[in-house]
C-alpha cells in the first residue's frame, strides 16, 4: 500500500479503538514518526495528512524542518541531552522526553532567550528498563512539580516506553500506570502543571494504548514500513 494508504488505515485505527474505549477520536492525535524517512516520503505523508511529526535527533529533525518548512507540527520523542537544549526549543513544538531537572532547567533557560513557553512532557520509565531513559515512577511527580516551576517551560503531561513485546496486550499494564500516575499528579492541582497529554502506543501496541488513555500515539513503521 502507499503511504498515504498506510496513514489512512493507522488514523481508522485510531478513530476504532477510540470508539471502543468510549472516547472521542478527536481526543487522540498522530504523531507520525519520520525517523531515518527521506524528504520525499516525509513530504508524501505530510500531503496525505500528517499534520504532526515526530523526530528523535534534533540534528536530523533540523535538516529536515529546513528541507520541508512548517507545513507540520514538529515533536521530538528521543532522548534530549543537555547540549542541544538551545536547538530543540527552536525546533520543536512539544518536547516528550524531559527526564531530568537539569535538562529542564536548560530548555527554560534557552526558551526564555527566544521569548517561547517550551510545552514539554515527563518521560517515565515504568519498566526501569537500564536501558531506556526516563524517571522511576515514584520520582516522577516531583520532577513534574520542579519542572512546573521554571518559567519559560509548560508541562503537559507524561510519555512512556514500555519494553517490547509482539503482543500488543503486554504493553496494557504499562500504559495503566501511566495513566494511573497522570490521575494523581493531576489530583494535587499543581500550577502550571497539566496532565492532559498522555504519549504513548506505537505501532505495535497504539490502539491498545488508546484503550488505556493515550492522546498522543507515535506511529512510524505503520506508516512507512520497516525501516532499513
Amino acid at each position: 500500500m502507499s503511504i498515504a494508504e498506510n496513514l489512512r488505515s493507522v488514523q481508522d485505527r485510531i478513530a476504532a479503538a477510540a470508539k471502543r474505549a468510549g472516547r472521542d477520536p478527536s481526543s487522540v492525535r498522530l504523531v507520525t514518526v519520520t525517523k531515518t524517512i527521506g524528504f520525499d516520503r516525509i513530504r508524501e505523508a505530510v500531503t496525505a495528512g500528517a499534520a504532526i511529526l515526530g523526530e528523535n535527533r534534533v540534528q536530523e529533525a533540523k535538516e529536515k524542518i529546513e528541507a520541508l518548512g512548517n507545513r507540520a507540527t514538529w515533536h521530538l520523542i528521543g532522548h534530549l541531552q543537555t547540549n542541544k537544549a538551545k536547538y530543540a526549543v527552536k525546533l520543536f513544538d512539544l518536547i516528550h522526553s524531559v527526564d531530568n531537572i537539569e535538562l529542564a532547567r536548560e530548555l527554560d533557560r534557552q526558551a526564555g532567550k527566544i521569548g517561547k513557553k517550551q510545552n514539554v512532557l515527563i518521560e517515565v520509565n515504568i519498566a526501569g528498563e537500564a536501558s531506556k531513559a526516563g524517571m522511576a515512577v515514584r520520582e516522577a511527580p516531583a520532577l513534574a512539580r520542579e519542572v512546573a516551576r521554571l518559567r519559560n517551560l509548560a508541562v503537559q503531561g507524561l510519555m512512556t516506553m514500555p519494553p517490547f513485546s509482539e503482543d500488543p496486550e503486554a504493553s496494557r499494564p504499562y500504559f495503566r500506570v501511566l495513566r494511573e500516575l497522570a490521575e494523581t499528579i493531576a489530583r494535587e492541582n499543581v500550577s502550571g502543571l497539566s496532565m492532559r497529554e498522555l504519549s504513548m502506543g506505537m505501532s505495535g501496541d497504539f490502539e491498545v494504548a488508546i484503550e488505556e488513555g493515550a492522546t498522543l500515539v507515535r506511529v512510524g513503521t505503520a506508516i512507512f514500513g520497516t525501516r532499513s
